[in-house]
């Protein structure tokens, strides 16, 4: 691209207003970390601007080219289907632009790094015990029917849990990814693995961005299920929200598409390789792209 690209932020949108507030508290984050960079923002569904409102009000105001940064923490159907469906509607508007989509933020150190903060804050509000006991931590992801991202939950959990003492003084034992949907385990799956294991102390930390419905639906079936298990203590946890850091990885994963280097993690993408139970999928488009 000649010139500086402008950078598209992806965001999913949600019908929760503070959500969407989270969001654009993000936005204003991003361009305080890039001052002098042309940034756009833009929502898959729920809230405006759409992809297509964003992309255009980008050209208009001069874009010598256009970079989609997807906010995502794992890559799923909204990264792979609706990001590029967007910027293919956008070729045909906008000839003369130059488009490139950047990877999803992924299981990324910076990722980890606020993770772990908000564990920490979690576990810390969990009441001490006299006794010798174990501490748990329940992982909530959003939950997909891509296995891609489903997986990469189960990598975070364990990175998560590896060389940290994020249960201090206690011992951490556990941690245990979970869905809130689309996928198993489910919370109340997760907190009973953990309570079979012996935890008596669980942290319920949502592995999302932003707050939103299914943010607050987990934290209603975290409470449901800690009514009925009085002999665990449970904190719930708080989502990452507007961060520095994540914004730090925003403009890493723009600089990466700029340069040409945005390499997706596609092991076990089920439209390139034929993962067991998901062999229909191979060589199909993405929705909302051409055959």
């Amino acid at each position: 691209m000649s010139g500086k690209p402008a950078l598209l932020l992806i965001g999913h949108g949600s019908r929760s207003e503070a959500g969407v507030t989270q969001f654009w508290q993000f936005a204003d984050v991003l361009q305080l970390a890039a001052p002098h960079l042309q940034i756009g923002s833009g929502l898959i569904e729920f809230a405006p601007p759409s992809l297509d409102e964003a992309i255009d009000t980008l050209v208009a105001e001069g874009a010598a080219g256009v970079v989609a940064v997807p906010l995502v923490l794992l890559g799923a159907g909204h990264m792979k289907d609706d990001g590029p469906a967007a910027l293919a509607r956008a070729r045909t508007r906008h000839p003369e632009v130059p488009f490139a989509y950047a990877r999803d933020l992924g299981v990324h150190p910076l990722v980890l790094e606020a993770i772990e903060a908000k564990a920490r804050m979690a576990v810390q509000c969990l009441p001490r015990r006299a006794e010798p006991t174990k501490t748990a931590i329940v992982l909530v992801g959003r939950g997909s029917t891509d296995p891609d991202a489903n997986a990469d939950l189960y990598k975070a959990a364990r990175l998560l849990a590896d060389h940290r003492s994020i249960g201090g003084d206690e011992t951490l034992d556990e941690v245990q990814p979970a869905f809130v949907s689309l996928a198993r385990p489910s919370v109340a799956e997760a907190l009973n693995r953990v309570r079979s294991l012996g935890a008596s102390r669980v942290a319920v930390v949502p592995y999302f961005l932003f707050t939103g419905i299914l943010v607050d639906r987990m934290a209603d079936e975290a409470n449901e299920w800690a009514s009925a298990h009085r002999e665990v203590a449970l904190v719930f946890g708080e989502e990452i929200g507007p961060d520095a850091h994540i914004a730090q990885l925003v403009l890493e994963r723009f600089e990466e598409a700029v340069a040409g280097d945005a390499r997706m993690n596609c092991d076990a993408c089920c439209y390139r390789v034929p993962m067991p139970g998901y062999e229909d999928r191979v060589g199909s488009p993405p929705a909302g792209l051409p055959g």
